[in-house]
This record gives C-alpha cells, structure tokens and sequence, in this order.
C-alpha cells in the first residue's frame, strides 16, 4: 500500500513545494532535475537491466523490447512538449487543460508504475523523478488561465496514473505473463528520458563541477539503496 501512497505523494510534494516558493531559482531546479536524472539512470542500470537479463533465454528479442521503449518515449514527447525531461512548450494564455500532454503524461506515469513492487530502488527513483516534473507541471498550469479547481483535478489526475500501473501489474494475469517485456520497456523509457535530463541540462557543453558532484551523490545513493 505505501508503494501507492508514495508515488501519489511525490506530485503533491512538487506542487506544494511550488506553491510555498513561488520565485523558483531555476539553477537549483536544474540540478534537482539532474539528480532525478543521474538516480534514474543509475538505478535502471543497477536493478532493472540485471532482472530482465537475468536467465534470458531470449535477450535479443528483450533489447527489442528497450529499444521499442526509448521510440516509444521519443513519440510521447512530441505531445508532453518535453515535461517528462524539465520543460513544456505550451501556450500559457490557454484557458483550458491541454488534453495530449495529460494523455501522454498518464501514459508514460502508468507503464512506470509497473515494476515498483518488483524491483529494490525503482519506488524512491519513480518519486526523485516525479518531484521535479510536478514542479514543472504545476507552474506551468499556475501561469495559465486555467480554473484552480481543475488544475487541481488534473494534477489529481496525474498523482493516480503510477498507482494505476502498479495496481494493473498486481492484479491482471497478461501484466504478469508479459513482465520482462513490459519492464524492457519501461527500461527504455527511462533510459531516454534520463539521458536527455542529463544531457539537455548541460548548457554550452561547459564543465560543471556542482552539476558533476550532484550526478556523482545521485549515482552513489542509487548503488547503495
């Protein structure tokens, strides 16, 4: 039950953390988002390809699976506009809530939740990535004319998409029978999503020591975990 309590709690921490300070400091949300980034990909690396490698019979066919997952993910963003990875490309002056980004939000949320109570790490690396992107999202839905209430519900919305994952994961015999190639999947996902973090919040290619060290503790606590 805490796998679904924490995974709902993550958007709302990055909402309330929002709302309590409103001017933002963009450098520490970048290397927030570079944390997130680095933990993701360290504990994709450490937990998830281990599993589905492990005893494969058919490991050729579970690269198809990640390879299909990281083209999967390149498509979502052309309708996330990039919220996944820390920025979103939207008309602020809309007064209603842009459906495909939501659309593809939930999808991207729901096939993550997948292996939560599979694999050590993945919960506390699913909720480092949230915090941010719900940070990204609620002030982005703040500078809009949406109504309150709905960006409220829209939140509610995306808070309950990994949930949704886990929950179709426990409970659905075919999510158990495909397991491996679901996962390989959602490895591909994150791999894209994680490496473009990374790499998109290294402005002019310049070296960046406090960017480095963050990566590095990220890696480190991801190993550990």
């Amino acid at each position: 039950m805490y796998n679904y309590i924490l995974s709902i709690a993550a958007v709302f921490i990055g909402a309330l953390l929002v709302l309590i300070f409103r001017a933002s400091n963009q450098k520490n949300l970048k290397l927030l988002l570079a944390f997130s980034g680095a933990f993701l990909l360290a504990i994709t690396i450490f937990d998830l390809l281990p599993e589905v490698f492990e005893d494969n019979l058919f490991a050729k066919r579970t690269g198809v699976w990640i390879m299909i997952g990281i083209l999967f993910q390149k498509i979502l963003e052309y309708f996330s506009k990039g919220a996944e990875h820390g920025h979103i490309h939207l008309n602020k002056e809309t007064y209603r809530v842009p459906k495909l980004l939501f659309i593809s939000l939930g999808l991207h949320a729901i096939l993550e939740g997948f292996p939560i109570h599979h694999t050590d790490g993945i919960l506390m690396g699913i909720i480092i990535h949230k915090i941010p992107v719900a940070m990204i999202l609620t002030t982005f839905l703040l500078n809009t004319k949406i109504k309150k209430v709905i960006i409220l519900l829209s939140l509610i919305f995306f808070a309950l998409m990994t949930p949704l994952g886990t929950f179709i994961s426990e409970n659905f015999t075919i999510a158990q029978n495909y397991y491996k190639e679901i996962t390989a999947l959602v490895i591909g996902i994150f791999l894209h999503v994680s490496t473009t973090i990374l790499f998109e919040s290294n402005e002019g290619h310049k070296f960046n020591i406090t960017k480095l060290l963050v990566i590095l503790a990220a890696t480190t606590v991801a190993y550990l975990i």
